[in-house]
């Protein structure tokens, strides 16, 4: 049977066409990026996020060839503009655990949504949190805080950077392990959660070692566990909460780099490779760790698994706290 002309013709066109796109698709992932990459920061400027990530962007820049754009957009602004950004790979965003997992669990009018808004790129940094005590309270040790707890259920009191945050969740998950009830005292973030404990308003807290460990070094802090399977070495003289009898404690404050819903899987496989390659880079190693945070390379599809088991393990404390959705 003859095929009339006009339909091989078509046929002709429609697959050069095809070709002609799958080599554009090609080139441009070969010339990523040829111009500025947008870095939105859901921090403000001076936060220990912000400047280990400055850290990643300039060697980031060097790679590319091409400058890193910082965009400090703290909390939910940053992750609108990221959202509705072309998925294109120009504009990425660094989330922590608190913006990708906890809040959508407690708060239902979040103005984005991660799972629909954002893809993972992959893991950055992670930091070890350590539990600590102001002096004046008189303890110790872990064992001497809870001989206190129980003799005075709910007397002493935490800080936290706010219902949901972190150590809010961290100190629920402490409370139910130990038995022992504290009040909660949200601040609005970490930061003055920070200063009115070493201030010795409330009584203790646990916190990201790179936030507190200036003021364990010169004791207007008491450590008294850190929240891993094995011990700082940034704080080798402090036993984790296993070594003290305490399970289920071993967590880590996280940090991913995301780009916007949709952005090809080639591309950001691309992206992920520079990412690895700047977290193995000697010097950024070295930067990171004297800040107390620990690089944490990885592929997008071991973030992606992190954040569902992260998610589970926070909806099982967040449902035995009571913390009802806001």
């Amino acid at each position: 049977m003859k095929t009339n002309p006009q339909v091989i013709l078509n046929r002709l066109q429609s697959l050069a066409c095809g070709l002609a796109m799958a080599l554009a698709g090609s080139v441009a992932l070969a010339a990523y990026p040829d111009k500025p990459v947008h870095l939105v920061l859901p921090f403000p400027a001076g936060a220990a996020a912000d400047t280990a990530m400055r850290v990643i962007a300039t060697r980031l820049a060097e790679q590319w060839k091409q400058p890193v754009i910082i965009d400090n957009k703290p909390g939910a602004p940053g992750f609108q503009s990221v959202a509705m950004a072309p998925a294109d790979g120009y504009t990425l965003i660094l989330g922590a655990g608190s913006h990708i997992v906890t809040e959508p669990l407690i708060k239902t009018r979040l103005a984005y949504q991660p799972e629909r808004d954002l893809t993972p790129v992959g893991m950055v940094l992670t930091n070890t949190p350590v539990f600590t005590a102001t002096p004046s309270l008189g303890v110790k040790s872990l064992g001497d805080l809870l001989g206190l707890l129980k003799r005075k259920p709910d007397e002493l009191n935490y800080s936290s950077g706010g219902v949901g945050s972190p150590n809010h969740l961290a100190m629920e998950a402490f409370q139910q392990a130990t038995g022992t009830r504290l009040v909660n005292i949200p601040y609005k973030g970490g930061a003055p959660s920070v200063n009115d404990l070493v201030a010795g308003h409330v009584q203790v807290g646990i916190n990201a070692i790179p936030s507190v460990i200036q003021y364990i070094q010169v004791g207007k802090l008491q450590p008294l566990a850190v929240a891993a399977p094995r011990r700082h070495v940034s704080l080798p003289q402090v036993p984790t909460f296993s070594e003290l009898g305490v399970s289920g404690l071993d967590y880590e404050i996280w940090y991913g780099l995301f780009a916007p819903a949709k952005t090809p899987k080639a591309l950001i496989q691309q992206i992920n490779q520079a990412l690895q390659a700047t977290l193995a880079d000697p010097g950024v190693v070295r930067q990171l760790k004297a800040q107390g945070a620990e690089p944490s390379p990885g592929s997008a599809e071991a973030l992606a698994a992190y954040i569902r088991r992260d998610t589970e393990k926070w909806r099982q404390v967040i449902r035995l706290s009571g913390i009802r959705p806001e």
